[in-house]
């Protein structure tokens, strides 16, 4: 305790003097306490120092204990060196014994071979001499395994002088069987009955020979069957293309002829299979001199006869000798998927196993060696037959390749012939026949040409493909109704004007499903001959440059159905600038105009809707928004004079066309994207509505209202309002001056639509020159955009042209943009 601590505890023992009287027995008891704790001390104490003793003791003890442990192990590693210097005195006489037993035994043995080896060579010898084959090939095994055993004696001259005399044996061995070889084929082997098993026995004898030696004698077979073949189609009058036929038919003759007596060979030398390999070289080498040597193009027809034979050989020779020909029905199936839908249903795992045998069959092909440098020694192990003599038509294909482009394009011309440019009830798709047909044409096409060849010729005849779908595009192109007015129309360099029937309406709908279905299966097209054509060719199989043609007419086809609705339009449009706006007394229901355009859309729309896809229904809806609403607001200022009452009647009327448009989905059943179309009505039309607001504002605040609600329009624009509301001259002078003065919130103009075009002054000219040319032409850069809303990429493209083009042409409404 600290010293506070001691004085707590005092006061807490003795809190009052009457509690003092305890203090001598608390002393007495501390005391006790301390002399025992002292006795627990002093014998803690004397037990450390006993303790202290006994381990020294103890480690004493253990540190002798170890000493004598260490001196016990030297002693008996002592002892076992000893041992070891007494087993080995014992035991050295014994190891010289057992070395020489050994030796003798491998000397007795060696020259129990050597008379065995001795003995063996003159039997084979003698059987050698008595042409003994049968015998003599059991006794090449059993020389050659004794002489695998005096490899190690090559130098010793016994050893050497059997060798060279086996291998004189041997030589007169192969001497002997290639000279009895040589008379098969010549007919001895019907006169002698014994010959075909004499030759049999031989084969033996081959195979107990080098390896080199079977070759050499298969090869010079196969040299002497083909030496008839070469002397025949050699010759003038079967040396020719017609003649290609006869070459199979012979082979396939003689192997039907032979097939007995070729039995003689073993299975493992695979004669037939070598027999028609060097026929096959020998045969493409005849035929590539045969083509390279014709003075003129070789006939079509032979030319395919020729190539469909050797192919059809071929395939004989794959699946005879353990190939497979069922590529062909796989690439059939490849074909036969171009325009389809994919059914839904397709489970994954066909997917995957159709895929894997693509992957295989590729993984096959690419181990092909058409020159033969494949091992060839077993049918199967690499070697492709397909197109080992068919490939040497393949420069020569010109002519086929000349001949389906002519036959494409004059059934193409039939089909447009007769196609009757209508759509039969029954039908789902809303195509034309034309198109489909077209596209079965080239799928027989491709057919034919994938069953003779998948190189160079295939990839030749699809830029054929190429050509004819843009002639068919071209063909859809110029059935397009022509002419055309309006916005649209001058962005786009049409002249004229397009008056479309319903029929007309159809006619160009079924186009813009044709050229769609046209693209999609353009594309299916070429992948498919991606997968069928050779690898290396693959990468130029493209049809972008023919969907761009196709995505072109469907962008013509729907510029051409606005431009047909435009045409419609013109009569209400003059009907609009006809009305007396400025005479007008009351604000009644909406205007006569205003119900023609509504006719004209219930009568167009539902049709359209139910013949174009969402995507370019939505096209469509766009372009016929931004071209209605620009027009609408450009023939307000067509009027003459409007009066408040006027405006105000053709703000309702603005109104109802505006709902009109809005209701535009609702009346096809094509609301998919009704938001987007309803936000771009709304803006193109709120424009007109601003127009009549600034026209209804007061005179003296006219010029803040439009600054306002039109902040990009231009003094032209606002000197035509004050012309609409019947100012007078000073009047109009006085707040035109005073617009002027102040200036516009934005100088970038908006389309000048008035009849009769009023010239601002002079200084608004010469400061805003260059800026009012750039703006204009920016300008319509925006607005041809707002007409490309929805289209498909190259279909934009193409329209922003043909707006840029614009500015280059002598007249037309936007040729004053850029004469600013």
């Amino acid at each position: 305790m600290d010293k506070s601590s001691a004085l707590d505890y005092i006061n807490q023992m003795f809190p009052t003097e009457a509690s003092l009287s305890g203090v001598e027995p608390l002393m007495q008891k501390i005391h006790n306490e301390i002399r025992r704790v002292d006795a627990g001390i002093l014998a803690a104490v004397r037990q450390q120092s006993n303790s202290g003793t006994k381990a020294k003791e103890d480690l004493a003890a253990a540190t002798h204990a170890v000493e004598e442990l260490m001196y016990k192990i030297r002693e008996i590693k002592t002892k076992a060196e000893q041992s070891e210097t007494m087993v080995q005195e014992i035991c050295r006489d014994i190891k010289k014994l057992d070395f020489a037993k050994k030796h003798i035994t491998t000397t007795i043995t060696a020259l129990h071979r050597l008379t065995m080896l001795v003995s063996a060579v003159e039997q084979l010898q003698v059987m050698a001499s008595k042409r003994q084959y049968k015998e003599a090939a059991a006794q090449l095994e059993a020389v050659n395994q004794l002489c695998s055993h005096f490899e190690a004696y090559r130098d010793i001259p016994k050893i050497t002088e059997l060798r060279e005399k086996f291998k004189s044996i041997k030589q007169i061995l192969k001497s002997h069987v290639f000279s009895d070889f040589s008379s098969l084929g010549t007919g001895k082997e019907t006169e002698e009955s014994n010959l075909l098993q004499q030759l049999s026995d031989a084969c033996l004898v081959v195979d107990a020979l080098e390896p080199s030696v079977r070759e050499e004698l298969v090869n010079n077979f196969c040299g002497r069957e083909l030496t008839s073949y070469e002397q025949i189609f050699e010759g003038a009058e079967l040396a020719k293309l017609d003649k290609t036929e006869r070459r199979y038919a012979w082979i396939k003759r003689r192997m039907r002829t032979n097939e007995e007596i070729w039995k003689i060979f073993p299975p493992s030398w695979h004669v037939p299979y070598r027999l028609c390999i060097q026929f096959c070289k020998k045969t493409r080498k005849q035929l590539e001199d045969i083509l390279e040597n014709l003075k003129e193009k070789p006939d079509v027809g032979t030319l395919l006869l020729a190539l469909q034979r050797t192919l059809e050989f071929e395939d004989e020779l794959a699946v005879k000798f353990g190939g497979s020909s069922s590529s062909s029905r796989e690439v059939g199936n490849d074909i036969e998927e171009i325009g389809r839908a994919e059914s839904n249903s397709q489970k994954a795992a066909d997917i995957r196993k159709k895929y894997e045998k693509r992957l295989a069959a590729h993984q096959g092909s690419g181990t092909e060696d058409k020159d033969g440098n494949t091992d060839l020694s077993v049918p199967g192990a690499g070697f492709n037959f397909r197109g080992i003599i068919s490939s040497c038509f393949e420069p020569h294909m010109t002519v086929y390749v000349e001949l389906e482009e002519k036959t494409l394009m004059e059934n193409l011309e039939k089909l447009v012939q007769d196609e009757t440019w209508d759509i039969e009830e029954a039908s789902q798709n809303n195509v034309l026949n034309s198109s489909m047909q077209l596209f079965l044409i080239i799928k027989r096409s491709l057919k034919r040409c994938s069953a003779l060849t998948k190189s160079k010729t295939l990839f030749n005849l699809f830029k054929v493909f190429q050509k004819i779908l843009k002639a068919y595009a071209t063909k859809l192109f110029a059935r397009l109704p022509k002419g055309g007015t309006g916005i649209v129309a001058a962005a786009t360099g049409m002249d004229g004007q397009i008056k479309t029937s319903d029929k007309d309406e159809k006619l160009i709908c079924y186009i813009v499903n044709s050229a769609e279905y046209c693209h999609k299966t353009s594309g299916e097209l070429a992948e498919s001959v991606s997968k069928i054509i050779d690898t290396q060719l693959a990468n130029g199989v493209d049809m972008s440059e023919v969907q761009d043609e196709f995505s072109a007419v469907i962008t013509k086809a729907l510029v051409t159905l606005v431009l047909g609705l435009e045409t419609k339009f013109d009569a209400e449009m003059a009907v609009m600038t006809r009305v007396p706006w400025g005479s007008l007394e009351s604000v009644g229901d909406q205007s006569e105009y205003v119900n023609g355009i509504n006719m004209i859309l219930t009568s167009s729309i539902p049709s359209l809707g139910s013949l174009l896809s969402p995507i370019y229904f939505q096209f469509f809806l766009d372009k016929l928004a931004s071209s209605l609403g620009p027009r609408f607001y450009a023939n307000i200022f067509k009027c003459k004079h409007i009066s408040e009452t006027g405006a105000q009647q053709m703000l309702l009327d603005t109104q109802a066309v505006k709902t009109i448009l809005l209701d535009i989905p609702t009346l096809a059943r094509q609301t998919t994207s009704a938001a987007s179309y309803s936000k771009f009505v709304s803006r193109e039309m709120s424009k007109a509505e601003a127009l009549l607001k600034v026209i209804l504002s007061p005179v003296d605040s006219v010029a803040d209202t439009y600054r306002a609600l039109l902040p990009e329009g231009t003094p032209m624009e606002f000197q035509r309002i004050l012309e609409l509301k019947g100012l007078k001259k000073a009047d109009e002078q006085t707040i035109l001056d005073d617009f002027n003065k102040h200036g516009p919130a934005i100088t970038q103009p908006s389309i000048p639509a008035s009849v009769t075009p009023v010239v601002p002054a002079a200084p608004v000219i010469a400061n805003n020159a260059s800026l009012g040319f750039i703006a204009s032409r920016e300008d319509v850069l925006t607005r041809a955009a707002a007409l490309g809303r929805g289209a498909a990429t190259t279909g934009f493209k193409r329209f922003l042209a043909l707006t840029e083009a614009a500015k280059d042409r002598k007249d037309g409404p936007f040729r004053k943009l850029f004469n600013t």
